[in-house]
């Protein structure tokens, strides 16, 4: 199929198919910016309360930018991968410092911003500026790598360097299209593709408006493409975290920088050895009290890329003074001052657990 066919194909089939998504209804490269960076390693429908609720909050570019890291990372929470959000704060600075406030509108400058790689600067300028950049994230190379049969693991150099000279080349036609904002609805159109049609797992090629001349479908190649490598394998990984409560006042502490939900705030925790003798001696060894009593909370699962997390919390009555247990460095805080708090995913959820035991109580 010939380029222009494509292009002119897929845009017809974008209009009538698009999402309605939030962002999409501005041209505001503020707000593009701020869907890409969330959209990032997250689905569409996870993003979409959060990105709401975030423009509410911070409207505009030097409000990120004045922002407190405790109010970003209470915005973010949830969405995990937070040094997302400490990278948006600091391009809001600069762009605040370099560009009086503007947002800039060359790639280059685009690209040169915190948090932002090629991808996110083609994004931004395709669609908010109609620019004729190429974008190239996990939608756009399934598409790509089927409808031209792209051989190799995309994230190879050879295959990567094709897929990126194929985006460009197709970016390049829509910009000849004599239609407005042929280049920002384009480069949606290849996401949405490979977001609704062009799937991993199968794929409604009857659907697809540019099916008859995908490579990969007359191939019979289809689930073969793109050829990317296995996943690692999970790990599996077991935690135990103490709620310690004393005269209506909870222990919390801060995560450091440079860790996993480095800023965050969480109960105190360990991870739990194979063959762990149990929460006792695990709380004898975080805490450094050996408490008389320990309640069940909850066990809580999630994940943090490959590995499979399992948590199991338990209610402790505080032991001593409001400096014990002597193991921990924290805060000793009621309900209603950790409400402003930032907690990671699964410590937030073991706070959810524990209103719902607070609101049992006589």
């Amino acid at each position: 199929m010939r380029d222009q066919l494509l292009v002119r194909r897929l845009l017809a089939w974008f209009a009538r198919n698009a999402r309605d998504l939030p962002w999409r209804r501005s041209r505001s490269p503020y707000a593009i910016w701020v869907s890409e960076i969330m959209l990032q390693q997250t689905q569409v429908k996870t993003v979409l309360p959060y990105w709401q609720r975030w423009m509410r909050a911070l409207p505009d570019i030097g409000a990120v930018a004045r922002a407190s890291p405790q109010r970003l990372h209470k915005l973010w929470e949830g969405l995990g991968y937070y040094s997302r959000v400490r990278n948006l704060q600091k391009a809001a600075r600069l762009i605040q410092e370099n560009h009086c406030g503007r947002f800039p509108e060359e790639f280059d400058q685009v690209l040169a911003l915190p948090g932002i790689g090629r991808y996110t600067a083609g994004a931004i300028c395709s669609i908010a500026f109609n620019q004729p950049a190429p974008v190239l994230d996990g939608n756009v190379t399934r598409v790509l790598s089927r409808l031209f049969g792209v051989k190799g693991d995309p994230r190879k150099k050879a295959a990567n360097a094709k897929l990126w000279r194929l985006a460009q080349r197709l970016a390049l036609c829509a910009s000849r299209v004599a239609a407005p904002g042929s280049c920002s609805q384009f480069s949606q159109s290849l996401i949405e593709l490979g977001a609704l049609i062009c799937t991993p797992r199968h794929p409604r090629c009857g659907l697809c408006p540019v099916s008859n001349g995908c490579v990969a479908r007359r191939q019979g190649r289809v689930e073969e493409l793109p050829q990317t490598a296995r996943r690692p394998q999970t790990t599996r990984r077991r935690f135990a975290a103490f709620v310690i409560r004393k005269r209506g006042r909870f222990l919390v502490r801060q995560r450091p920088a440079g860790v996993v939900n480095a800023h965050l705030w969480e109960f105190p925790n360990i991870e739990l050895a194979p063959g762990n003798a149990g929460p006792q001696r695990a709380a004898r060894d975080v805490l450094g009290i050996e408490p008389a009593s320990i309640q069940p909370l909850g066990t809580f699962r999630h994940s943090i890329t490959r590995y499979r997390i399992t948590l199991e919390a338990f209610l402790i009555e505080g032991h001593g003074g409001p400096g014990s247990p002597t193991a921990i460095r924290g805060r000793w805080l009621n309900r209603r001052q950790l409400a402003p708090l930032p907690f990671a995913s699964a410590h937030k959820r073991i706070l959810r657990q524990l209103d719902k035991l607070l609101n049992r109580a006589p």
